[in-house]
């Protein structure tokens, strides 16, 4: 265990969380989701599993990995299909994470799809209620947030 680390984090997830760059992309998927074949294609090519919801899973990584502030829309979910402008439960409990303004901001299905294959990682849940999909965009530490050690 360790001290101020959600312990849902697990090595492997601490190890690619630590390893993405600034504007790398994670996915948070739901147990729907085809994490493990859309997980081969992306930069670290394996899958990463928490079991927890989607929402504990996002509390856990935003506490600590800082979303990108240069780009209009660093957090994302997946669009309901035939229903883009509902937002289902799952979404309004990720919401509530964010810090306001920021909103997350609606990607169509398929095209969720293509860009999770491009992204540095996936991490999936055993959250079974649907539309429990989401991108960060891992963003920078501001020199207020940066831990200093002395040398």
């Amino acid at each position: 265990m360790l001290k101020n680390i959600d312990p849902l984090l697990n090595a492997d997830v601490l190890h690619a969380l630590r390893a993405m760059g600034h504007g790398d992309e994670l996915i948070i998927s739901d147990a729907h989701f085809p994490s493990d074949s859309i997980a081969r294609h992306t930069s670290i090519g394996k899958l990463l599993r928490i079991d927890a919801s989607a929402d504990r899973v996002a509390q856990a990584i935003l506490s600590v990995m800082p979303l990108d502030s240069f780009v209009p829309d660093p957090a994302l979910r997946m669009e309901v299909v035939d229903d883009p402008t509902q937002i289902p439960e799952v979404q309004q409990d990720v919401q509530a994470l964010l810090d306001a303004p920021l909103q997350l901001a609606p990607i169509e299905r398929h095209a969720f799809y293509e860009r999770a294959r491009r992204a540095y990682c996936v991490i999936t849940t055993s959250d079974t209620r649907s539309y429990g999909c989401f991108i960060f965009k891992k963003g920078v530490l501001n020199p207020t947030q940066t831990n200093r050690h002395p040398a």
